[in-house]
């Protein structure tokens, strides 16, 4: 199961021939990662989906956990900071990417106007240079293109806090309403015989054995593991039912 590939797959195919305004957002959202930075004094992230880059900003945060000085921006060819996730306690990170793609499901089916209202909030344990863990707030905000409704960017702010609380939110920030995303409801995501098909697949059987026991043809059977395939944005089956598993899904 590799839920961070299934996330790479999802936001990096997005067709952006038709977005005209790429630029303006990303010079606007690096002035506002950079202000998060210094007023906030978090480590934040700009993700580009478009072209797969990130800019990474860092406050005292960074200097804090040792990971680069105070007012230093790196840039990095990829959407994945992974200088960042390293310092992320390994049981944290899964659960962290897991997240995301139920986030990134949960605004798919939310009302296209009120999409970038939501945020993701949720607690990490980060160590230090001396392998000391402390805990961090993370949150995560995608900005949605309003002329195609892509996600373009991803900004991702890293803070220190003596919160405790291991939880993990979806929070509405135009009205305050707050959803805990480790119970969020992501069933709809396939359908009744998408999900008695992946159990099967689960258990080892094949697409003959399967068609079988569901007194459905072959050609019935490959048509279903290649939609699963495609909602879930994976390359094989044993991907699909290990996400699928993670998302409560089965």
């Amino acid at each position: 199961m590799n839920v961070k590939t299934a996330l790479n797959n999802e936001l990096l195919a997005q067709d952006f021939a038709g977005e005209i305004n790429l630029n303006r957002y990303l010079t606007h959202y690096k002035q506002v990662a950079s202000m998060y930075a210094e007023v906030e004094n978090s480590i934040a992230v700009l993700s580009d989906m478009g072209s797969n880059r990130s800019y990474i900003y860092y406050g005292k945060v960074g200097e804090f956990l040792g990971i680069a000085l105070h007012g230093e921006c790196h840039l990095i060819e990829s959407i994945w900071e992974e200088e960042i996730f390293s310092r992320i306690h390994p049981d944290d990170l899964v659960k962290k990417h897991t997240r995301e793609l139920r986030f990134l499901h949960f605004l798919k089916n939310a009302l296209e106007k009120q999409r970038s209202d939501y945020y993701l909030e949720e607690y990490l344990r980060m160590c230090d240079s001396v392998g000391k863990y402390h805990q961090v707030l993370h949150r995560m905000f995608y900005v949605i293109a309003q002329d195609t409704g892509n996600i373009c960017l991803a900004l991702c702010l890293y803070n220190l806090t003596e919160v405790s609380s291991i939880g993990s939110i979806i929070v509405n920030s135009a009205d305050g309403s707050r959803i805990d995303i480790d119970t969020y409801d992501c069933s709809d995501l396939l359908s009744r015989r998408e999900k008695e098909i992946l159990i099967l697949i689960g258990r080892g059987k094949s697409s003959k054995e399967i068609a079988e026991e569901l007194s459905l043809s072959i050609h019935t059977i490959s048509r279903h593991r290649q939609n699963i395939l495609q909602k879930l944005q994976v390359s094989n089956s044993a991907q699909a039912f290990g996400i699928a598993r993670e998302l409560h899904l089965l």
